[in-house]
């Protein structure tokens, strides 16, 4: 995740959360939604008061992996699984 800074808002939203993330590199930035659910959030291990952390862990895990460009612009955390079956084994 060299280089990235991201900016994480998230806020409760149908029994979860939704997080609007904006990851910037100083010349160009991505924005995305990703949501968390209830149940998401037990399974990685988070609890409410650590969501922003669950998330800027998500991102740092994908930017190490692929380009900003190349990140979904919206997606649930899990999906994550979908692209990288280690995500869930973290």
């Amino acid at each position: 995740m060299a280089d990235a800074d991201l900016h994480i808002d998230c806020r409760a939203d149908d029994g979860g959360w939704l997080c609007h993330v904006t990851v910037s590199d100083g010349t160009s930035f991505t924005e995305h939604e990703v949501s968390v659910s209830q149940a998401e959030l037990l399974r990685y291990g988070a609890d409410s008061t650590s969501l922003v952390a669950l998330v800027s862990e998500s991102f740092a895990f994908l930017l190490d992996r692929e380009p900003k460009e190349s990140i979904l612009r919206k997606f649930a955390i899990s999906d994550i699984e979908t692209y990288f079956a280690e995500f869930g084994r973290r």
